[in-house]
C-alpha cells in the first residue's frame, strides 16, 4: 500500500487524495517528530510561567480573559473538544473527514501548533486504522476554521464519541480504538485547541473537487463535440490561430480537445450549405470560451489550494523564536471565495452542455433529426424527460452557485464577528460537481443517440471509439421507449468512472 509520509512543509493534493480516497498509509517524517518536540518545549516552558498566554493558559474567544490555573487546564482541554463537538444533521462522507483529519495532521507536524509528538502518532494511528470519526454536516462557520467538524475527530483521539470501522459500522470510538492497540490520548495546555483551528474540511474538499473537475472539464469538452457532430456544425470555429488572438490558457485547451476529438470526422462542416444558417448557436460555437473560463479558474483555484496545502493554520502558532503569537490565520475566506467561484462556473458549463442537450431534441433547430431524438415520435418521447432531468439538475446547479462566502454571521459573543462560510461553500460545491456529472452524462447519452441516427456520415475515429466504448457499459442506443433510468445511470457511472475521457484519450492520447 502506498505511503504517504508527513514532514514540516506541507504536503500535496496528491497525498491528500491518496489519503483520503485510496486508504494510503501515513507516516511521521523524523524532521516532523523533532519540529513536533521542540514546539512542544516552548508551549510547557510558557506553561509553566505565571504569565497568562492565549490558548495554553486561558480560555477561547470570547472567554480568553480569564486565566486558567495549572489543575484545571487537562480539563480545559478536554472541554473544548467536548463543547465544540456540536454538529448536527447527517454524516458527512468518509472520503471528507480523512482528507480533514489528513490535514490536521499536516499543521500539526508543521512545529507550529505545540502539540506533542504522540498526539501526532495517534492521529496518523487513526488513520491508519481505518477508524473515521462521526463528523455532522452542519457545525462550521469557516472560522475559527472548522471547529465543529475537527472536534468531532479530535473526540475520537479522546476515546469518546463515535466512529466508524473500516467495516464500515459506527461504534463508540473507545472501542474501536482499543480493538486497533491505539491508547486515547490525554490532551494538556494548547492541544485541544489546536486540534481545532483550522479550515482543512473546507481545503480536503477543495482538492477533492478540482480532482473530479479536471476529469468534467474534460469529459464535457468531449461531448461538446459529439454535439457539434450531431447537429453537422463547423469545427472551424476550433482553430488554434482563433483562440491564439483571445490568449485564455484554458480556451485554448478546450478548443484543442474538441478538434481532437472531431478530426477525421464526415459530420462536421454541412451547415455551409444550408442558407439559413450561417452560423452555429452560441452554445456550439462558444463551448471552448465557457469551459476554458471554468478550467482558468480552476488553475487560479488550485494556486490557493496548493499555499494552503504549504500552510500552518492555527492560532495562536508558535514561531521559530519561541515566540507563541495570536493570529487570524484560521480565517477560511482564500478557501470560501474559490470554492464558490468553482460553483459558478460548474453551473454555467452544466447550463450550456443543458442548451446543447436541448438544440439535439428540438426538430426545428436541430437539422434533421427526429424530434426528442424519437424512434417514432408520438407514439414515442424519445429524450424528452431526459432533458427535463438535465434541467433541473441545471436549475439546482444555479442555486448552488449563489455565493456562501458573501455571507458572514457573528458568533461567540461577537469575538467572532466575521467568518467565511468556507464550509458551507464546499458542502454545496461538491453537490453541483455531482450534479454536473449528470448533466455531461445526459449530454453523452443525447449525443450518441443523435450522432448514431446521421446515417451515411461517419463521426471521427475518437467519437466512434466512445460510442462502442458508452455501448459495452450498458447505455444503449436509438430505438423504441424503454425504461430510461437505468441508461442515464449508467451514462452517469461511464461519465464518473473517467471511462468517457479514457475512450476517447484511445484515440486522441491525452487531452489538455
Amino acid at each position: 500500500m502506498h505511503t504517504v509520509v508527513v514532514g514540516t512543509s506541507g504536503v500535496t493534493a496528491s497525498d491528500v487524495l491518496a489519503v483520503a480516497r485510496d486508504g494510503a498509509r501515513v507516516e511521521l517524517s523524523a524532521e516532523a517528530v523533532a519540529a513536533l518536540a521542540a514546539a512542544r518545549e516552548i508551549v510547557d516552558a510558557l506553561a509553566a510561567k505565571p504569565d497568562p498566554v492565549y490558548g495554553v493558559s486561558t480560555g477561547f474567544g470570547a472567554l480568553a480573559t480569564r486565566h486558567i490555573s495549572t489543575e484545571l487546564r487537562a480539563q480545559l482541554q478536554r472541554n473544548i473538544v467536548r463543547s465544540h463537538a456540536a454538529g448536527m444533521g447527517p454524516r458527512v462522507e468518509r472520503e471528507v473527514v480523512r482528507a480533514l483529519m489528513f490535514l490536521r495532521l499536516k499543521t500539526v507536524c508543521s512545529g507550529h501548533t505545540g502539540v506533542r509528538p504522540e498526539v501526532a502518532q495517534t492521529m496518523a494511528d487513526v488513520l491508519n486504522a481505518g477508524i473515521t470519526p462521526v463528523v455532522h454536516e452542519y457545525g462550521s462557520l469557516g472560522c475559527s476554521g472548522d471547529l465543529a467538524p475537527l472536534s468531532h475527530c479530535a473526540l475520537t483521539l479522546m476515546g469518546e464519541g463515535d466512529a466508524e470501522g473500516p467495516d464500515g459500522v459506527v461504534r463508540p470510538a473507545g472501542e474501536l480504538l482499543a480493538e486497533h492497540g491505539i491508547a486515547a490520548v490525554e490532551l494538556r495546555e494548547k492541544e485541544g485547541l489546536a486540534l481545532l483551528n483550522g479550515t482543512d474540511g473546507m481545503l480536503g474538499m477543495l482538492v477533492m473537487a478540482l480532482a473530479d473537475l479536471d476529469t468534467l472539464y474534460k469529459s464535457a469538452d468531449i461531448t461538446a463535440a459529439l454535439s457539434l457532430e450531431g447537429l453537422l456544425g463547423t469545427d472551424k470555429v476550433l482553430a488554434p490561430e482563433l483562440h491564439a488572438i483571445r490568449p485564455h490558457p484554458g480556451q485554448a485547451a478546450s478548443a484543442a480537445n474538441m478538434l481532437a476529438v472531431l478530426k477525421d470526422s464526415q459530420l462536421t462542416g454541412h451547415h455551409q450549405d444550408d442558407a439559413p444558417r450561417v452560423q452555429d448557436a452560441y452554445s456550439v460555437r462558444c463551448a471552448p470560451q465557457v469551459a476554458g473560463a471554468g478550467r482558468d479558474t480552476m488553475a487560479h483555484a488550485r494556486l490557493v489550494a496548493e499555499r494552503e496545502l504549504a500552510s500552518a493554520v492555527d492560532n495562536p502558532v508558535v514561531l521559530p523564536d519561541g515566540r507563541v503569537e495570536s493570529n487570524g490565520n484560521f480565517h477560511g475566506a482564500p478557501v470560501a471565495y474559490v470554492l464558490d467561484f468553482l460553483a459558478i462556473a460548474a453551473a454555467d458549463l452544466a447550463s450550456i452542455a443543458e442548451r446543447r442537450t436541448d438544440r439535439l431534441l428540438d426538430k426545428n433547430r436541430s437539422h434533421g433529426l427526429p424530434p426528442f431524438l424519437a424512434d417514432d415520435a408520438g407514439v414515442d418521447s424519445g429524450l424528452m424527460i431526459a432533458q427535463y432531468t438535465q434541467a433541473a439538475l441545471v436549475s439546482e446547479m444555479k442555486r448552488l452557485a449563489v455565493p456562501a462566502s458573501a455571507d458572514s454571521i457573528p458568533s461567540s459573543a461577537m469575538q467572532e464577528d466575521h467568518v467565511s462560510m468556507g464550509w458551507s461553500a464546499a458542502r454545496k460545491l461538491r453537490t453541483a460537481v455531482d450534479n454536473l456529472t449528470r448533466v455531461v452524462a445526459v449530454e453523452l447519452y443525447a449525443a450518441t443517440r443523435a450522432v448514431e441516427l446521421r446515417e451515411g456520415l461517419t463521426p471521427g475515429p475518437a467519437s466512434r471509439a466512445v460510442i462502442e466504448a458508452v455501448r459495452k457499459a450498458g447505455v444503449q442506443g436509438p430505438g423504441p421507449d424503454r425504461f430510461l433510468a437505468p441508461d442515464l445511470a449508467a451514462a452517469d457511472a461511464f461519465v464518473r468512472s473517467g471511462q468517457l475521457v479514457a475512450a476517447a484519450e484511445s484515440v486522441t492520447g491525452p487531452l489538455q
